[in-house]
């Protein structure tokens, strides 16, 4: 006898995921639908397999903070952007992923006007955050999105990896900012964050680059 439980049934218990293999893309998009847009859990799809992760709320905070770091970066500098947050990236029969946190700068003006994302119609992200995940299905659907650039935050690092090629590599530096050492600014903004609070850390970064 088969047993059908319902996807909303399923609880996960903050810091832990499940995947669901043998899953057609059908099944996926009908899973999304289930579980709806009103959820905590983030969904990472790729050739049959469906990560489904539930982030620790510690784990929440660092991915925001970086969020408006960047913006403040890009604010100085005087560069147009666009915040896309978890926003559910589509390539039919092939990958599905929903970043914590993703921008478009170089293709900012390219999704002007956009309410529904397609990726037939927009690029993908110029760059997508992600903390603590560190998956294969997870990056393997940002390499079929073809997003050139992934930042992981995980236990106060970060890593770049950029796409050049076939698939992802580490880089110390990051073509979105290349003049600015990331790798080491970032973790210390984000401590900085919070154990001093947002906005101070923020005045002095304003600071820092003014």
């Amino acid at each position: 006898m088969t047993v059908t439980i319902p996807i909303q049934a399923i609880e996960l218990a903050p810091g832990s995921q499940i995947a669901i293999h043998n899953l057609s893309w059908q099944d996926f998009e009908g899973l999304l639908e289930d579980l709806g847009e009103k959820r905590k859990t983030r969904v990472a799809y790729y050739q049959g397999t469906l990560e489904i992760m539930s982030p620790l709320a510690l784990h929440e905070r660092p991915h925001r903070i970086i969020a408006y770091i960047i913006t403040t970066i890009l604010e100085i500098q005087g560069r147009d952007w666009e915040d896309f947050g978890s926003t559910t990236f589509k390539r039919p029969d092939i990958a599905g992923v929903e970043p914590d946190t993703c921008f478009y700068i170089q293709n900012a003006n390219q999704v002007k006007g956009c309410t529904q994302m397609d990726l037939t119609v927009y690029p993908p992200p110029d760059l997508a955050i992600e903390s603590d995940v560190t998956s294969k299905t997870t990056l393997n659907a940002y390499i079929s999105l073809g997003v050139p650039e992934v930042w992981i935050y995980s236990n106060r690092q970060l890593t770049i990896y950029i796409f050049p090629a076939d698939g992802y590599v580490e880089s110390p530096v990051s073509p979105t900012f290349p003049d600015l050492p990331v790798t080491e600014l970032i973790p210390r903004l984000v401590q900085k964050a919070i154990n001093d609070g947002t906005s101070p850390m923020l005045r002095e970064l304003r600071a820092l680059l003014s």
